[in-house]
């Protein structure tokens, strides 16, 4: 999971603003959970690997809960989990995860390029310590759940000593190549998982980050089966920096101000929608990952399901690429611009030229 993302970017990334404040700081009053609608299935937008997946998800994590000396409420709670409990198909998540557009599919381990931890898979982190993730909505009785990557690969049905192996490995490429080099070779090294030990990895972190969806967002099951997908998305890839962005989530918590400053509760509309795509929109992350983030945008538009390139097409007429300083794009356009006037300095150069020759 891309869970390490830069918290120097993370940090900037909603812009504060006056109507909506940090989702967990409200206490609206009494909210109206508006009753789930039926939500037709989401067409597939990407081209999925030719990959096996396994057929059930209890099936898959059960294979290791006998070697587990002890249960934890942690793998409880991911055993527990039923592809009904949420209104996508887990398998085409998978599909849209395993394309480069969002996470790619590698079978040996590799450095984040923000972070330079250890991944595999479609982004699975392989060294994330089990944390401490507090539920801050009284009004959300869902609970967070933050294992480790250790849990999470024995629940996916792998032995533990085979991570130690594929962590040693990548330690010591890591070591000899630096995280540039490593990147630059990846292509050419020995697979250290089998496609389906990766969809394993990669189907537990889904069944994860759907769990954690819930904690996020009270009103998660009212959700279509496209916004449930992009949230679950920004859950898998942001882990509990997905908190930075107290914007959105005060809003898909159905929360803003009154003319006096108190919290009431916001009715789904249109301009709610759009509402809740613009605090995405303004990111920095969307402006960092931008073709990933507009097909997680487009899916909380509320007709997504109808036209998902039509709802994708929508956003990214708006959202505009990241500003660049210095050697960036923006001064590539300067220089040319500043070469089409003529630089004063570059005209005495050539005048001094002329008057020796």
């Amino acid at each position: 999971m891309r869970i390490q993302i830069a918290s120097a970017i993370l940090a900037a990334a909603m812009p504060a603003t006056a109507q909506y404040p940090p989702w967990y700081q409200n206490t609206p009053s009494t909210p109206t959970q508006n009753p789930a609608l039926p939500a037709p299935a989401i067409p597939a937008t990407t081209q999925a690997p030719a990959v096996q997946v396994p057929s059930t998800i209890p099936a898959q994590i059960a294979k290791t809960t006998a070697q587990v000396a002890t249960a934890s409420p942690d793998m409880d709670r991911l055993l527990a989990f039923h592809e009904s409990d949420v209104k996508f198909g887990v398998e085409q998540l998978m599909d849209i995860l395993r394309d480069k557009r969002h996470e790619g599919w590698v079978l040996t381990a590799y450095p984040d390029p923000k972070t330079a931890q250890p991944l595999i898979g479609a982004g699975f982190s392989l060294d994330l310590p089990a944390r401490e993730h507090p539920q801050r909505d009284p009004l959300n009785s869902s609970a967070f759940l933050e294992p480790s990557s250790a849990d999470l690969w024995q629940a996916a049905g792998l032995p533990p000593e085979r991570l130690q192996i594929v962590l040693g490995e990548f330690h010591g490429r890591l070591d000899t190549l630096s995280k540039y080099g490593f990147r630059s070779q990846m292509k050419a090294m020995e697979p250290q998982i089998t496609p389906a030990d990766a969809n394993a990895l990669l189907r537990i972190g889904i069944i994860q980050a759907a769990i954690n969806a819930k904690a996020y967002c009270r009103y998660f099951d009212g959700l279509t089966a496209a916004q449930q997908m992009g949230l679950t998305q920004l859950v898998y890839q942001m882990g509990v920096n997905l908190e930075e962005f107290g914007t959105f989530l005060g809003l898909i918590n159905r929360q803003s101000m009154d003319e006096l400053g108190n919290a009431v509760t916001v009715r789904p509309s249109a301009n709610y929608w759009h509402d809740v795509q613009k605090s995405l929109v303004e990111s920095q992350w969307a402006r960092l990952y931008r073709e990933r983030a507009t097909a997680v945008i487009a899916m909380f538009d509320p007709h997504y399901a109808t036209s998902p390139a039509g709802a994708e097409r929508r956003v990214s007429a708006v959202l505009r690429p990241v500003r660049r300083h210095g050697r960036g794009a923006s001064g590539g356009t300067l220089r040319q611009a500043g070469l089409k006037r003529g630089h004063p300095a570059t005209a005495h150069k050539k005048a001094a030229r002329k008057r020796q020759d």
